[in-house]
């Protein structure tokens, strides 16, 4: 544990931080999966894709994601729906 004040601080707010990340990341993550669990047993829509691209591009919003792999990860998602209705 650190002495100075400052440091003291920073160990806090890095706590908070890593905590308010991991969330943003575990519920795009189980949003991610609603979806592919969705796709394989051909059940998806498109108001499941979009509310799984809501969660992505909320996390690449708070910056827990880069913006690329958010756009990465959409495209993929839609393909994948795209493939099993087509």
């Amino acid at each position: 544990m650190p002495n100075i004040k400052s440091a003291i601080k920073r160990v806090k707010v890095t706590e908070k931080k890593n905590l308010r990340n991991r969330m943003i990341k575990s519920a795009m993550k189980t949003q991610v999966k609603k979806f592919e669990t969705a796709v394989s047993a051909g059940d998806a829509d498109a108001k499941l894709l979009s509310a799984t691209q809501g969660a992505v591009d909320k996390a690449a919003a708070k910056g827990v994601i880069h913006k690329n792999a958010a756009n990465r990860k959409k495209a993929r998602l839609a393909k994948r729906l795209a493939k099993t209705a087509g």
